[in-house]
């Protein structure tokens, strides 16, 4: 499709409702994605997925090249079919593997007919994810319910002073929704959610909507909890927030939680990459957006300017007792340098954390500045939308918008990655931060008792045997998917609850901790 003889092609997936996208191979007339998309088919006699591809093109509209469909009620279920289409007005086929399986574990109900509640099920499930069973199925993690009670003083979203409230209930792509309540700014659903955890790293989002028959729904308000913060059993009022999850909006809503997993299966599902949201959300530029990742990526890099100072105020002898402690020091390591010392450092590290924690000096700060910047970012954008017509001149040149966009999203991946690594080491969630110290054990051990040529040679043979021993597998590195579930500072401060008005006052019970 371009003038050097290639294309720059994606894919384009549709579903019903379901709308997902692949990923762009640059230059490529043979490319080769390896993703994996996971529709929902809620249709008993099957569904027609409708497939399109494309040339990316820079600055102008994107060409198109080919379509083909997939009848799904031509396929026989729990079985993988290879699938090779031919593309209609163009040239080329597609190559596909689709599967139809169950999703028994996705499920909604009524507050009366509870999973956990039932003594037999409620036993069933534990064993599903006792220790005993570690290499049973390793994808699936645990097992997720969700009560949702009801929520009180919502928004009034239509000229009645009402609303008419509904609950969308999400984790990673599974998408659930209860019935709606008309006209009542306190509703009650009383549903319970059931769902299967595939990533105890996961973050439940439940977004309330007012719901408009002649038009697109209205926000209310949305909260997100990541699974490892949930406290089984307990009665909470979360205290809605606005779409960037930076500030509260009218509402609180009433849920109630169980989180059950096998601790080695998630530990070991942290190694492999994360599941993505399929569904599109279009990155814009925004000044705000842009003016907080350069200052979150100035942060880090000020982290190692301050560090290269200190270093060369060693070296200059600025403190005589620091300067001579640093070059015996020095001396000392590298007359004595192993390469397992590098994991001991880093484990010690861990663990002077974790002692600063436990005894309460506490050397984590509150990141005002990023909070500070995402509570005025919502005004900025609604100031944007609003002179877009009158000071739209970015918008009007796409190409140099675009350029933009990269950049804001470069800022933020660099920015994200120094802040993950930090929040490990300050212990931002302990669940991963005691995986760490498992996993620097185990390293300093192998590094001191067997001889780096071995190692070097066992990764050098898995490496080159991996394409030939699975085909199919999708490329991955094990750090950067451990780093992938660490929370940057911005998901830090957009996860935090906030504190209900003291007027509402939740009837809490407890029940045992089943997790």
């Amino acid at each position: 499709m371009d003038s050097n003889g290639l294309s720059d092609p994606y894919v384009k997936f549709r579903l019903g409702h379901q709308k997902y996208k692949s990923k762009i191979m640059p230059k490529t007339l043979n490319p080769q994605w390896r993703e994996q998309f996971d529709f929902h088919l809620y249709e008993e006699r099957g569904g027609i997925i409708d497939i399109t591809a494309w040339d990316k093109d820079a600055g102008k509209r994107d060409d198109f090249i080919g379509r083909c469909q997939v009848d799904l009620s031509a396929l026989s279920r729990e079985q993988t079919h290879k699938l090779e289409l031919q593309l209609e007005e163009g040239e080329g086929h597609l190559v596909l593997l689709v599967t139809l399986t169950a999703s028994a574990t996705v499920s909604i109900s009524d507050l009366s007919i509870n999973s956990l509640e039932d003594q037999k099920e409620r036993e069933e499930i534990l064993k599903r994810y006792s220790p005993l069973r570690i290499f049973h199925n390793l994808k699936d993690v645990g097992f997720l319910q969700v009560k949702v009670i009801r929520a009180e003083g919502l928004m009034a979203a239509d000229v009645t002073g009402k609303s008419d409230p509904f609950c969308v209930v999400e984790l990673n792509n599974d998408r659930l929704l209860t019935h709606t309540v008309y006209k009542n700014l306190n509703p009650e659903w009383n549903k319970v959610f059931t769902f299967n955890i595939k990533d105890i790293h996961s973050v439940l989002e439940v977004t309330v909507y007012d719901e408009d028959r002649d038009r697109s729904a209205d926000f209310l308000g949305k909260v997100a909890i990541p699974l490892l913060s949930i406290q089984n059993g307990e009665q909470k009022a979360y205290v809605l927030k606005n779409k960037q999850l930076t500030g509260p909006t009218k509402g609180v809503i009433y849920l109630e939680i169980d989180v059950i997993f096998n601790a080695v299966k998630a530990s070991l599902r942290t190694l492999i990459p994360k599941e993505q949201k399929y569904i599109e959300e279009e990155n814009r530029l925004s000044k705000q957006l842009l003016l907080r990742n350069f200052i979150r990526m100035k942060r880090c890099v000020m982290v190692l300017v301050n560090a290269a100072y200190y270093v060369n105020s060693c070296f200059d002898w600025d403190s005589p007792p620091r300067s001579l402690a640093a070059f015996v020091l020095f001396l000392f390591v590298v007359w004595n340098f192993e390469l397992y010392m590098i994991p001991l450092v880093l484990l010690l590290l861990l663990t002077w954390n974790y002692f600063l924690i436990i005894s309460g000096k506490d050397n984590r700060q509150r990141d005002t500045v990023v909070e500070d910047i995402l509570e005025d970012e919502e005004e900025e954008d609604d100031k944007d939308d609003k002179d877009s017509e009158k000071k739209g001149f970015i918008n009007k040149i796409y190409a140099i918008q675009e350029v933009c966009v990269s950049v804001q999203n470069i800022l933020d991946e660099v920015a994200s990655f120094g802040e993950r690594i930090k929040n490990t080491f300050n212990w931002t969630v302990p669940f991963l931060s005691w995986l760490a110290i498992v996993a620097l054990c185990v390293f300093t051990v192998i590094l001191y008792c067997i001889p780096l040529r071995y190692i070097v040679l066992v990764w050098g043979i898995n490496k080159f045997t991996k394409k030939l021993r699975s085909p199919y597998a999708i490329d991955n590195n094990e750090l950067l998917d451990f780093l992938s579930r660490v929370p940057s500072d911005v998901q830090v401060v957009q996860y935090q609850e906030l504190k209900p008005d003291p007027s509402h006052s939740p009837y809490k019970r407890k029940k045992n901790n089943l997790g």
